[in-house]
């Protein structure tokens, strides 16, 4: 189909990609993870991107995610309540972000040049990877937990193997599993993203399966579901609920932020619009709110079985004395948070470092450096206190990544129309270069959302904007750089930006 941009290709179903990468293939801008995606390499089916979310969300913090909404007063329908609805409103701004990686064939970073500029991106980008960094140690955390459960099981002594000694509270051994498991996740990263997708498509229903059969176990074990269906919850009225409803709501939505964000990474191999869509939204809010259930119904099982609520499954499974079974559970639980920590916490970070230094981070080195700094935040403190993690970690940086998404949302959606010129998003002198590589628009758009999403943790005035710390960032951002681009002229380097960008398209 004919393009009024030149070098521009735009296919019938709206996709597009460029007729000649040799330009851009000379820019400062480039490397071959950041490339467009060619129309021919667009395979990833509505399979792929349901087999994505459901390997995603069939992991360990959310099997545990309501054990920490109703230890904070909720009984089990109102936290799965809050759990499916926090999952439906962030799935919004996941589709409007999947959009231009369809159409355009571009990762986040390359994306985030379009209202950034060329250098402006990195703000979004490291503030993203800096979160993901956070996530990936997470991961790899509860990863090695797993193994070590598994190898106390099949190694006599293992718990003292390397010394009884603690350090930061763990055992030389839970160190090592740690380790081990960290570096499976480097190996896979270095295989690349063909080797991803073919791991998620097996993975999400081999954890479902085991964890159904997990399931039925429990409740055939303790004769039905337990007293935790039947425990009320704390609050009497609705005044009562809504102070922590509001926060959780939000934190649930920060679950999933970051990918929120970074989406155009994986849509950016789609065959088309509506096999991206169609896979997310069958996927995404029904498997974390089942698998969050699943997660209620076997630790309420627990209660009769061993006398207490066991939340956490690795603790759970270790329970168990048949080194058969403990090697199968530990196993999808390997699979499980490798399947979420590469595709969750790797592709974006590493993408987004890449974003920084072209042409001297690829996206293995930048998989490696996104695996250095998950172990330097430490996250074995993050997971030490449910409540802290979803009230601290999730809600707080919430707002960050909330300001970001209402700036890459208002630019697309409502100043471009959903138009880029693609070739121009690779080069340094081309219209996205605003002023020096930086759209201030966007910087102090992101900012204010920042200052009003955070201000309640220094300002006490503020505070009650914290409880809604995403929605006070998606909003505020979004409006302030829609007027921005309103009313403020573009200065003489940008004015062609607006006046291409405003003409038609086919």
């Amino acid at each position: 189909m004919a393009d009024a941009i030149p070098n521009q290709k735009t296919h019938p179903d709206g996709r597009v990609e460029l007729r000649d990468v040799a330009r851009i293939e000379k820019s400062p801008l480039y490397n071959a993870d950041l490339a467009p995606v060619p129309i021919a390499r667009r395979v990833w089916t509505t399979y792929n991107y349901a087999a994505l979310w459901i390997s995603m969300a069939h992991c360990i913090p959310t099997y545990m995610l309501a054990s920490g909404l109703m230890a904070a007063g909720m009984n089990w329908w109102q936290a799965l309540a809050t759990i499916l609805l926090g999952n439906s409103i962030v799935l919004v701004p996941i589709l409007l972000n999947s959009h231009p990686g369809t159409r355009y064939g571009i990762p986040f970073p390359v994306f985030a040049r379009a209202s950034y500029g060329t250098i402006g991106s990195n703000l979004p980008a490291l503030m993203r990877a800096i979160v993901a960094c956070g996530w990936f140690g997470i991961q790899a955390w509860i990863g090695g937990e797993a193994l070590n459960t598994l190898f106390a099981v099949l190694v006599p002594g293992w718990k003292t193997l390397l010394g009884a000694g603690l350090f930061q509270g763990h055992t030389a051994t839970e160190w090592l599993s740690f380790l081990v498991f960290w570096g499976i996740n480097v190996a896979i990263i270095y295989r690349g993203m063909d080797l991803l997708r073919k791991v998620e498509n097996w993975a999400a229903p081999f954890v479902l399966v085991m964890t159904a059969a997990l399931l039925v176990w429990a409740i055939g074990k303790a004769n039905g579901f337990g007293p935790l269906l039947a425990q009320p919850g704390r609050f009497r009225t609705f005044s009562e609920f809504f102070p922590i409803f509001v926060p959780s709501l939000t934190a649930m939505i920060g679950f999933w932020a970051t990918l929120s964000l970074n989406m155009p990474d994986f849509t950016r191999f789609g065959k088309s619009q509506r096999e991206q869509m169609v896979g997310q939204v069958v996927a995404l809010p029904t498997t974390m709110s089942v698998f969050a259930a699943m997660g209620i119904f076997i630790t309420s099982a627990t209660v009769l079985i061993f006398g207490r609520p066991i939340w956490d499954p690795i603790q759970l499974v270790g329970q168990f004395k048949a080194p058969v079974v403990v090697a199968i559970s530990m196993f999808t639980a390997v699979v499980a948070t490798l399947a979420v920590n590469i595709a969750a916490n790797v592709v974006s970070p590493a993408n987004d470092f890449a974003n920084a230094f072209p042409r001297r981070i690829s996206f293995k080195t930048g998989g490696l450096l996104t695996g250095v700094l998950g172990i330097l935040m430490q996250p074995w403190k993050l997971l030490a206190d449910p409540s802290g993690y979803i009230f601290a970690w999730l809600l707080g940086y919430s707002g960050g990544l909330g300001s970001i998404a209402g700036v890459l949302i208002a630019d697309y959606w409502l100043v471009r129309r959903t138009r880029l010129r693609l070739e121009d998003l690779y080069l340094p002198t081309g219209v996205y270069r605003y002023s020096g590589g930086w759209n201030f628009r966007a910087v102090v758009a992101t900012v204010a959302g920042c200052a009003l999403a955070w201000g309640g943790l220094v300002v006490p005035s503020l505070k009650p904007l914290y409880s809604y710390a995403w929605f006070v960032g998606f909003f505020a951002a979004g409006i302030l750089y829609w007027a921005l681009a309103a009313i403020t002229a573009p200065r003489p380097t940008e004015t062609a930006l607006f006046a291409r960008e405003a003409g038609p398209t086919q």
